[in-house]
């Protein structure tokens, strides 16, 4: 299923396939070998250069404007540092998939329910 971020951008939604075939824990372990793919090596985390270097590796249809990349940035953003470490890119990308947020709900309540 294809999903917007941002302007226009689309991109193609793998993750509930992805979560299936490898499980939750091998998902999240693909997450973070994507951040250290994307990430600036030195700092160790993603920055603008970062993610406009690399953002093809994201699976995002056509080359991302400027203004594109730092949306993806801010909205990942959540201690306003102006990058993305390891937790602030996972929770984005979880974010991006409006059916891996369904799949993460359905395991909190069942989770909920047995305690």
């Amino acid at each position: 299923m294809a999903h917007a971020l941002g302007h226009d951008v689309v991109f193609e939604d793998f993750f509930p396939s992805m979560v299936e075939k490898l499980g939750a824990e091998g998902f999240l372990k693909e997450l973070s070998n994507g951040f250290r793919v994307l990430m600036d090596e030195e700092k160790e985390v993603i920055t603008f250069e970062s993610l406009k270097k690399n953002s093809e590796l994201l699976g995002l249809k056509g080359n991302m404007s400027d203004d594109e990349l730092m949306c993806m940035l801010s909205e990942g953003d959540l201690d306003g540092d102006g990058c993305l470490n390891e937790m602030e890119f996972c929770v984005l990308m979880v974010r991006l998939s409006p059916d891996l947020m369904d799949i993460s709900r359905m395991w909190l309540e069942e989770t909920l329910a047995k305690l």
